[in-house]
């Protein structure tokens, strides 16, 4: 086969019929048609789509020669990572950024796990063969994929072992011939049941072998339900609600009940080492950050488009603090490309022979951007002021109050309607569940906040500075000794 179309995509997810829940009822009919899931389903049909209009969102398949989408290219080269960006951000740009899990991120996360199997050869309860073998079906099938690698949030402390008579966090509970049985609740699946396959990996700090495995199977495996929040959704206009109309991913539970997943799909199983140090020692962390960083990169854009839209909307750049705020924004952007060109710039070919970008740029750029984005929905907001309640809706427009509105309502160099689509874009990205789900999102996108900070503190070479240091000190005091 070889990357699907936008019309495959939604065929082959309705085919599933995932146990999908949402609102305490299961969803029977076709998910595509469902108020929660069409826009997103259709908005994902388009990027699928894309790959057949642009020229370097595939490449031919090693395997077949077809064209296959390049988010599951093994970059050796630099403009093979560079191609790689650009399919990134070709698709970011089709929902401002507002996707986190469009297909490529797991793409690439895929492809990373893959092209580090080797950590995987002669270490116990491990098969890189099965990895590599389920890499090259997704990339041949154009698979969608979503995945999990937490626990359910119930204890949060530092020396908390469950101990319920009922299996909460998802663990192995029993192994047959077939395969190993999971039982048990894991978060956050983003995207949960829309897509064709789940992949699990153990997060690491497992003390317990039950926990530590890695593995994926189809969506709709016998005893796999996905128990969904409330759609943010809440219309199906783009007038109201402009970016959670289309963009709305959905967050999920997965529940594993004796669910069997068999061995030809199991990577490692009650491997404690390999489920501690995998996800860290593997090529993921520099590719996905790649392709985390890319897509934040377009996200900010489409911020600074919504605020530089409002200032010239009202008139109001001519005030100064009008333009320091919208500056923060500038800022940001520019920081943000400066490290990403960095970490390209300084890409090198690492132990897994991929082309890999500087970790310590993307890093960087990872802990910056979860602190900088709850900032730009106050810049909106503050800029905005009570335009951002003043919003009626695509119904109010086609009232009997049409004239009253299209009066009172005006913009400085906009007629009324054209306004209000601007205001309410900048509603919903922050102030609607939606807008603040993205916030929060963002925040914790790659993890606790903190533990990124101590990580990145810790993993950082600064004993050049510290010696830098010392010899600036003998040096001074060579030169004192001097003078004496």
């Amino acid at each position: 086969m070889s990357a699907i179309t936008g019309k495959a995509y939604i065929d082959r997810i309705d085919k599933m019929n995932n146990n999908v829940w949402i609102e305490g009822e299961r969803v029977e009919n076709k998910i595509s048609d469902h108020p929660a899931f069409k826009g997103v389903l259709a908005t994902q049909a388009i990027l699928y789509d894309t790959q057949h209009q642009v020229e370097h969102m595939t490449y031919p398949s090693p395997v077949s020669g077809n064209p296959v989408g390049t988010s599951f290219m093994p970059p050796k080269t630099l403009e093979q990572l560079i191609q790689r960006r650009k399919t990134t951000q070709e698709w970011a740009r089709k929902s401002g950024g507002m996707m986190g899990r469009s297909p490529d991120y797991m793409n690439t996360a895929l492809m990373a796990f893959a092209a580090s199997k080797g950590l995987l050869e002669g270490e116990e309860n491990a098969f890189p063969e099965n990895l590599q073998s389920f890499y090259e079906e997704a990339r041949e099938n154009d698979y969608s994929l979503t995945h999990t690698f937490i626990t359910p949030q119930v204890n949060r402390s530092e020396l908390y072992f469950e101990d319920s008579d009922e299996v909460i966090a998802a663990k192995i509970v029993d192994k047959n011939d077939d395969g190993i049985v999971i039982q048990g609740a894991r978060l956050l699946a983003t995207q949960g049941g829309i897509t064709d396959e789940v992949m699990v990996f153990s997060a690491g700090g497992c003390v317990d072998p039950a926990y530590a495995y890695s593995f994926s199977i189809p969506s709709n495996t016998k005893g796999l339900k996905f128990i969904c929040r409330e759609s943010f959704a809440y219309k199906d206009s783009s007038f109201d609600y402009p970016l959670s109309s289309r963009f709305e991913e959905m967050d999920s539970i997965i529940v594993f009940d004796n669910v069997l997943v068999p061995w030809e799909r199991v990577f490692f199983y009650e491997n404690l080492e390999l489920s501690n140090k995998f996800l860290m020692e593997s090529a993921f962390r520099s590719f996905a950050l790649h392709q985390v960083v890319s897509r934040q990169i377009v996200k900010i854009e489409f911020v600074l488009g919504i605020v530089e839209s409002i200032v010239e909307t009202i008139n109001i750049g001519e005030y100064q603090h009008v333009q320091a705020k919208v500056a923060e924004v500038i800022e940001a952007l520019e920081i943000m490309k400066a490290l990403l060109t960095r970490a390209e710039a300084e890409a090198g070919i690492d132990r897994f022979g991929l082309m890999s970008p500087d970790i310590k740029s993307l890093q960087v750029a990872n802990h910056y951007f979860p602190r900088i984005y709850p900032r730009f929905s106050e810049i909106i907001q503050l800029l905005g002021a009570s335009g951002m309640v003043s919003i009626p809706t695509e119904k109010d427009f086609k009232s009997k109050r049409k004239k009253d509105l299209e009066l009172y309502l005006q913009g400085a160099t906009k007629d009324a309607e054209e306004r209000l689509k601007v205001f309410r874009l900048a509603w919903d990205l922050s102030m609607s569940a939606f807008g603040t789900r993205q916030t929060l999102y963002e925040r914790f996108f790659f993890g606790d906040p903190i533990r990124l900070s101590s990580a990145l503190y810790k993993s950082y070479d600064k004993q050049p500075y510290v010696d830098w240091i010392n010899d600036f000190l003998v040096e001074k005091e060579d030169r004192d000794q001097e003078k004496n």
